[in-house]
């Protein structure tokens, strides 16, 4: 069993193992050209977006995805096994399928948006990007673009839910749970939940996209991309 001082100094040396990656990272990126370093990692990022964009953008895009694909609301969680129990299980596939097709064709709509982010990136932004974790790009289009991107994506859900008339009956329960503090305001509202959902998984699919260009930049078609991260040893 260790000790104390043997945790300490383990500690210690995964510091000094974590500031020493850290420097050699930027030491690398001293060795290229800004212009380089810029241009391969929006080269990477726009893979990253065009990518994911147009895999939960097409038909089924969220539906097929485990590990996107919209569940109903807490809300209407419990209640979806007495809609089954009664015979209404189709109800809530519906539900579930209009949700999800909802945020299939806001996504295809945000290229524009991420693109603009990408020419807003600074040097500096480039920098921290580059020599941050694994998701760090994932993160500045976060910071950079949720807003926009939820403005943009709230006309389209809603324009979809409000075929379903079940839609207006769930803000009207949820609203009630919500006050009574049972639920979070943002659940209280389909079109919000689906909107917020629709850009979780938006942005964890960007993420695993730049995590597979940092762990393998050599099977990169893009030249740039290759010389860039590899020179990062990502």
């Amino acid at each position: 069993m260790r000790t104390r001082t043997q945790y300490v100094t383990a500690f210690l040396l995964f510091v000094c193992c974590s500031a020493v990656a850290v420097a050699m990272a930027q030491s690398a990126l001293d060795v290229l050209s800004s212009k380089d370093a810029t241009g391969g990692l929006r080269a990477a990022l726009s893979q990253g977006i065009d990518i994911a964009v147009t895999q939960l953008g097409a038909e089924n895009g969220f539906l097929n995805d485990p590990k996107v694909a919209i569940p109903l609301p807490p809300a209407l969680e419990k209640g979806e096994r007495a809609l089954r129990l009664i015979g209404m299980g189709g109800e809530a596939d519906q539900l579930k399928a209009t949700m999800n097709h909802a945020a299939e064709q806001a996504v295809a709509t945000a290229k524009p948006i991420f693109k603009q982010a990408l020419q807003r990136m600074s040097l500096a932004d480039a920098k921290d990007i580059l020599t941050g974790g694994e998701d760090a790009g994932t993160q500045y289009f976060r910071r950079a673009t949720s807003t926009q991107l939820s403005s943009k994506f709230q006309p389209i859900v809603a324009r979809e839910t409000a075929k379903l008339r079940l839609g207006s009956y769930y803000d009207q329960y949820a609203g009630k749970a919500a006050a009574l503090g049972l639920i979070s305001q943002q659940d209280a509202n389909l079109n919000d939940y689906v909107t917020q959902k629709a850009l979780d998984g938006l942005f964890s699919r960007i993420a695993d996209e730049e995590r597979s260009i940092r762990k393998d930049p050599m099977g990169q078609a893009n030249s740039l991309v290759k010389k860039v991260f590899s020179a990062l040893g990502h």
